[in-house]
């Protein structure tokens, strides 16, 4: 990473130099898929209202200007308030159409100015945040055996982000680096991105959509790649390619989701970390039922996953109790764990996953949801889910209920013991808190691991 570069800038202006957890090495097809994505939630979603419509900041690689992009940025800049994009002087676009929108203002690299290397996206608006950035690897970044061979093999030292902070902060930076060239563009932009933060915004913003679209371009990326390889290489030569492209992508659709998940716990104000604990908890009861590492695995991710299906349920869920809930609101509640597996169904290599959340409303005795499935007919690792999210929704106040002391909690769920839930569970969860009530044991707040790539083993 060049200390020029706008990634080692941002590192640099971040709390405790902590890049977003998405950074890493994607493969160009990646990157254009994250970019499309992001590029259709303003096409798709934005609001007629101009005041909510976003600030894009954008700067194309030298060299690597396709017509197709400069005709999608004419129609993005009908739903922005503001378009600059820097690149070099022959990319083409005071030539076209786009280039003469009042609301694009175009910035000419010098071909010495390292932004000539990038590829960003940044876009801010009111309700929301969002960006890609990256850096194509140098000839000597790449191992002599691993130098691109097409297009789409070239690798980009990157990153993508829902969070606001990096954002802003990424913005501040791109205008900077804009401002030799333009400084009156440069105070334009900043008073834009200053009246963006100062603008109310009082309807939240549903990235639902976008993270979906980010998993569907990501896998069509996928099979892109996967193509055109085979009609290059040797079977044996695709199949590493397929292997090392397939980890890429993984890791980027998961961490699509987990991001997702982390917003629904942060729009849950009296229960902001909840999957953190309800897969720590599920993991401790997995490891005392001496579970193998594959199901652990599995049960970590599920708990971190396990309420993803509240990403779109209004606000009132996360603010009263079930049966204080009108009726399309409690229907959100009733059915979070079949929106969850469809949501996760998008993404193949989350089908073990996909099932345990599924089911986690199962109830012992047959008479839960989905499927009624009844004792063992539903998974293990389902099992314990659906009775430690229960016990853990109990400790944390809602709507006009206090929270439960933990050994009230437990007693909710003995009363279910046999009906609702699985015996042997309730009895592991009962030795669990008696050791925290006698201060042999601290109850586990976050898991061992927080999830990374743990596609391969977990769909085995």
């Amino acid at each position: 990473m060049l200390p020029e570069s706008t990634l080692k800038q941002l590192k640099s202006t971040l709390p405790d130099g902590q890049l977003p957890p998405s950074y890493g090495v994607y493969f160009k097809n990646t990157l254009v898929a994250l970019c499309h994505a992001l590029e259709d939630h303003i096409l798709k979603s934005t609001p007629d209202d101009p005041q909510q419509h976003p600030l894009v900041l954008v700067t194309f690689q030298q060299g690597k200007w396709y017509l197709q992009e400069a005709d999608r940025y004419y129609d993005i800049a009908q739903c922005s308030h503001h378009i600059a994009i820097a690149a070099v002087s022959e990319s083409g676009f005071d030539s076209h159409k786009t280039g003469q929108l009042d609301n694009v203002s175009l910035v000419h690299l010098n071909h010495d100015d390292p932004l000539v290397e990038e590829w960003n996206l940044i876009i801010l608006a009111p309700g929301y945040a969002a960006m890609v950035l990256c850096r194509e690897l140098s000839p000597e970044d790449y191992k002599a055996d691993t130098q691109p061979q097409t297009d789409t093999e070239r690798k980009f030292y990157g990153l993508w982000t829902f969070d606001r902070l990096p954002v802003e902060e990424s913005a501040k930076i791109l205008i900077e680096g804009m401002r030799s060239y333009n400084p009156e563009l440069a105070d334009k932009l900043t008073e834009i991105q200053n009246n963006i933060a100062a603008t109310p915004n009082d309807v939240p913003i549903d990235l639902t959509g976008v993270v979906s679209r980010i998993v569907t371009y990501l896998q069509t990326s996928q099979q892109q790649l996967v193509t055109i390889n085979r009609q290059t290489r040797e079977l044996v030569d695709l199949e590493g390619q397929a292997l090392k492209l397939n980890r890429n992508l993984a890791a980027s659709k998961l961490q699509a989701f987990l991001r997702m998940a982390q917003r629904v716990d942060e729009r849950d104000k009296d229960n902001s970390v909840a999957s953190l604990q309800v897969s720590a908890l599920a993991e401790t009861i997995g490891q005392l039922l001496d579970l193998p590492t594959l199901q652990l695995r599995r049960l970590r991710l599920a708990g971190v996953l396990y309420r993803i299906g509240l990403a779109e349920a209004p606000k009132e869920v996360f603010k009263q109790t079930p049966d204080q809930l009108n009726d399309s609101s409690y229907a959100f509640w009733r059915d979070r764990a079949a929106l969850g597996a469809q949501l996760l169904s998008t993404m193949p290599e989350l089908k073990a996953i996909k099932d345990i959340v599924g089911h986690q409303l199962e109830h012992w005795d047959g008479s839960g949801k989905p499927n009624g499935l009844k004792g063992e007919e539903n998974s293990i690792e389902a099992r314990i889910l659906g009775l430690v999210s229960y016990f853990q929704e109990l400790t944390q106040p809602r709507g006009d209920r206090p929270p439960y002391s933990l050994g009230e909690a437990l007693e909710k769920c003995q009363s279910y013991r046999e009906t609702w839930f699985d015996p042997t569970l309730v009895d592991t969860l009962a030795n669990i808190i008696r050791l925290v009530e006698m201060g042999l044991m601290v109850l586990p707040d976050r898991p061992s691991q927080l999830p990374a790539i743990w596609l391969e083993e977990a769909t085995k």
